[in-house]
């Protein structure tokens, strides 16, 4: 008797739901002259749902935030300047007057405010070519991520995002492992009944 393979289907679906998450990083550094400070910013793109999970991390600015917002597209990857992609003035509630901070948030991309009006514009006029050329941007290396200070108006730090693999945490690659332990149990017995 021919044996099937039966894949639990909470682990289906999370594997289908992983395979449509990308993950974009960048370092943010001082864009101009005297600028001070640094920081990390990375994106979980999510196609399934059409949101773009945005974790911050910034320290040493040389004056206050303002705003921050993502940037693009620029004509050439990694330099270069471009308009406002993202919301306009800011993200919402990014931390305002201070020098360091996190920033955590999921952007729904099938609203519009979550995109500048005049982004949107330029693209096609609808939410879902402005999120299809934001997600082209991003993954073609000519987006970056700006956060504006009191000193720099036009921007102290920035870094450009560029697609990278997440190091998985030990508690999910153990719960990776014992799912398909369960799995290997599962088609084991299915065998051995079958036969």
């Amino acid at each position: 008797m021919k044996s099937l393979l039966i894949i639990p289907s909470m682990m289906l679906a999370s594997t289908l739901l992983q395979a449509q998450i990308l993950h974009f990083r960048t370092d943010l550094a001082p864009e101009a002259p005297g600028a001070t400070g640094s920081g990390v910013a990375t994106i979980a793109y999510n196609a399934g749902t059409s949101s773009l999970q945005l974790e911050v991390s910034f320290s040493g600015l040389s004056g206050n935030t303002t705003v921050s917002h993502i940037h693009g597209a620029t004509v050439t990857a990694g330099t270069g300047n471009a308009g406002v992609m993202t919301r306009t003035p800011s993200f919402l509630a990014f931390p305002a007057g201070v020098t360091f901070g996190t920033y955590s948030a999921t952007i729904d991309l099938t609203q519009t405010g979550s995109f500048n009006s005049a982004f949107i514009t330029a693209n096609g006029g609808s939410v879902s070519s402005a999120r299809s050329a934001l997600y082209n941007a991003i993954n073609d290396r000519k987006a970056y991520l700006n956060i504006h200070t009191t000193t720099f108006g036009g921007g102290e730090i920035r870094g450009y995002f560029a697609p990278y693999t997440p190091v998985p945490e030990p508690t999910t690659t153990c719960a990776v492992v014992a799912g398909l332990v369960g799995t290997f149990a599962c088609v084991r017995r299915l065998r051995r009944s079958n036969a």
